[in-house]
């Protein structure tokens, strides 16, 4: 089992970028598939993109080009870092993760889940 736990949020203006972490407590964590989402009000999750246990890593159109996630498993951490940030990026942004499993876009696939942090983009 694993727990984790998201950080970084914040204001940030439009064209401005920002590093979130998402952080992981438990054994194992290598083994881990660990995915990116984001809510915004009243929306449904969207997927924001993923990294394998091997370190492929798959983004979501919407931010394909302006995204980079990367982990360091000696620190039991995965890192989301969001560049040319627009105000349709507002949400609270979720990592989620998944062992053993190739995980996808799809939010049901993910087992273990962080609180969120907000992240806002202001025009």
């Amino acid at each position: 089992q694993v727990q984790l736990v998201e950080s970084g949020g914040g204001l940030v203006q439009a064209g401005g970028s920002l590093g979130l972490s998402c952080a992981a407590s438990g054994s194992g964590f290598s083994n881990y598939d660990v995915g990116w989402f984001r809510q915004a009000p009243e929306k449904e999750r969207a997927f924001v993109g993923l990294i394998r246990r091997t370190g492929t890593t798959y983004y979501a159109d919407a931010v394909k080009g302006r995204a980079t996630i990367s982990r360091d498993n000696a620190k039991n951490t995965v890192y989301l870092q969001m560049n040319s940030l627009k105000p349709e990026d507002t949400a609270v942004y979720y990592c989620a993760a998944v062992r053993w499993v190739q995980a996808g876009p799809d939010p049901h696939k993910y087992d273990y889940w962080g609180q969120g942090t907000q992240v806002t983009v202001s025009s």
